[in-house]
């Protein structure tokens, strides 16, 4: 009775430091999935932002391509202005020229030249069409120097307007040049910001992936001890572990007579769980849980609790370098310095620890060396 209360007061403390740690986990969890979470919202912001800027960045390039047209069309008029004011220049120079020397024919000749012509006229009316010829010729060079010089004047004016615009359009593309600059930077510098931000988030969501597989590993191995703290209070209290069976004519009895189906052999194996070995150190017994476990021979229990991927485990030494272990039990019967017969009931097939299913790993060492324990059975 008082070594069975040993085994559940050992059991419960067990639960209780695992369960403080699970609430320390916990925590842990929590601060981490707060953290991935504050880095996402801070990752889609950034990455509205990115957005925004290539929205402005598309904008700008396509401002930038209308006002090079325009340019373009501005270059083309001006072009098409200074021809327009170079003709208009050649025939005031032309208009000027002719006006020149026919003044001075005029000053060098006196005006009897156009007394003559005058004078040769046969009647009044030929006469005065003379004269209104002579002041006709005056009057038009004066008219045409006068239309000349407002075309040009004209084109001018024009020309001056069309540069006018020509620089506004040219400030304004190197306005656009000078945005663009400014937009490419902060994208670029966003896509640095984005790509931090998601290594640290990847990194962020693989510690709690770690930390929450870690979680429901401790959960599970909380609830096996707290099943064989309970399966142990209640076999305590009820007196439930059976008597003694020997079978075979081996050295050793079975521990678990009447379920010879073995599920795992001795030896190289497939590891049916990740992390488990290859090199499988025992046999494994298939039987349900709750199937009796018996001391395969007389000896000394040197283990008797939970032992992390071996669950609810206990070691038996036999002397002469033998130990005998059984692992993965639901409930155990025994505790360490116990002295146990041939063929006791030690404990309950389970599957606590690493396992796919109820079963007994049984495993005997010869001198720190596991050997087939089917050579003893």
């Amino acid at each position: 009775m008082i070594k069975g209360k040993k085994i559940i007061s050992a059991l419960l403390i067990g639960t209780l430091c695992l369960g403080m740690s699970t609430q320390v986990r916990a925590a842990e969890i929590d601060d981490t999935k707060q953290k991935a979470e504050e880095l996402q919202k801070q990752k889609e912001a950034a990455e509205s932002e990115q957005k925004s800027l290539e929205t402005q960045l598309m904008a700008i390039v396509s401002e930038m391509e209308d006002t090079k047209n325009q340019i373009s069309q501005k270059e083309e008029e001006l072009g098409q202005k200074e021809e327009e004011l170079f003709e208009a220049q050649a025939q005031e120079n032309d208009q000027y020229e002719s006006m020149k020397k026919r003044i001075k024919y005029m000053y060098e000749n006196g005006n009897t030249k156009f007394v003559d012509i005058l004078c040769q006229s046969k009647d009044i009316s030929e006469f005065l069409n003379n004269a209104e010829y002579i002041s006709t010729i005056s009057s038009y060079d004066r008219e045409q120097l006068v239309a000349y010089q407002q075309i040009r004047k004209k084109v001018q004016e024009q020309q001056a307007a069309l540069e006018e615009e020509y620089a506004k359009l040219e400030d304004l593309q190197n306005d656009l040049i000078a945005k663009q600059t400014n937009v490419e930077s902060l994208k670029a510098s966003k896509e640095s910001e984005i790509s931090s931000i998601s290594g640290e988030l990847e990194q962020t969501n693989q510690k709690l992936a770690e930390l929450q597989a870690a979680a429901e590993e401790a959960a599970r191995k909380q609830k096996e001890k707290e099943a064989a703290a309970a399966a142990a209070k209640k076999n305590n209290n009820s007196g439930s572990a059976g008597g003694a069976v020997v079978s075979g004519n081996g050295m050793f009895t079975h521990p678990c007579p009447g379920y010879s189906r073995i599920s795992s052999t001795f030896g190289y194996r497939n590891a049916p769980l990740a992390g488990a070995s290859t090199n499988h150190k025992g046999v494994d017994f298939a039987a349900s849980t709750g199937t009796p476990i018996y001391a395969a021979a007389a000896g000394t229990v040197t283990s008797a609790g939970y032992s992390g991927k071996a669950g609810n485990l206990i070691i038996i030494n036999h002397g002469n370098g033998l130990l005998t272990y059984y692992m993965h039990c639901n409930t155990i019967f025994v505790s360490a310095g116990q002295k146990v017969s041939k063929g006791q009931n030690i404990g309950q097939v389970g599957t606590t620890g690493n396992s796919t299913g109820p079963h007994l790993h049984f495993q005997v060492m010869n001198n720190g060396t596991p050997v087939n324990p089917m050579n003893y059975l």
